[in-house]
C-alpha cells in the first residue's frame, strides 16, 4: 500500500437514536444513526414476515387479476 493516500483508521462511536452507543473501527470520530440491531422491529422480533401475507392477493384485487391470471 502507498504511505500518505489513505485515512486514518480509527475507534469510531456509533449512537442510535434510541440511546444505544457502541464502538467500531471507522475513518470518523462519531456515526449518528437513527435504527440499530437493539431497536429495529425486525431484529426485536416486533416485526414477523406474517405482516407481508396478503399482498399479492391486495395487488390481485386492487388491478381486478384473478388467481389463474397472475400466474
Amino acid at each position: 500500500m502507498k504511505k500518505g493516500i489513505h485515512p486514518d483508521y480509527k475507534k469510531a462511536t456509533v449512537k442510535c437514536a434510541c440511546g444505544e452507543t457502541f464502538e467500531v473501527e471507522s475513518t470518523k470520530d462519531e456515526i449518528l444513526v437513527e435504527v440499530c440491531s437493539k431497536c429495529h422491529p425486525f431484529y426485536t422480533n416486533q416485526q414477523s414476515r406474517k405482516t407481508h401475507t396478503g399482498r399479492v392477493d391486495k395487488f390481485n384485487k386492487k388491478y381486478g387479476l384473478k388467481q389463474n391470471e397472475a400466474a
